[in-house]
């Protein structure tokens, strides 16, 4: 919003100078004329400038935001497979305890004279 403001600002500005330049204007009109469009091509460039610099403000901001992204997915993405590899660890010892365990009953059961 602030840069709308800043452009509205210096558009109305251009404008108004334009406007006063013309009426009240001591030269002939060709000079008039002239300064008139030396003007305008200072506000042009300068508009110019300053929306050059938005759009590069812009494209930093973007791309700051874009890399903090990409950081927060790989970071998610390395917690994701923490949490994957510790939850593969628990359940091949789990498997294996209860392996042990059930041929420890299955012996016993053999040599238990039931």
């Amino acid at each position: 919003m602030k840069t709308d403001k800043v452009i509205l600002g210096i558009l109305g500005g251009v404008a108004a100078g334009a406007l006063l330049g013309i009426l009240f204007a001591p030269e002939k009109g060709d000079k008039t004329r002239r300064r008139l469009m030396d003007k305008s091509n200072d506000y042009s460039d300068e508009l110019k400038d300053k929306l050059d610099t938005l759009l590069g403000t812009i494209t930093n901001k973007y791309e700051k935001i874009w890399k903090e992204g990409e950081n927060l997915l790989s970071q998610g993405k390395s917690k994701f497979d923490d949490a994957k590899d510790a939850g593969k660890t628990m359940f091949d010892d789990a498997k294996a305890e209860g392996q042990t365990k059930f041929g420890d009953f299955k012996n016993e059961i053999k040599n238990s004279n039931i």
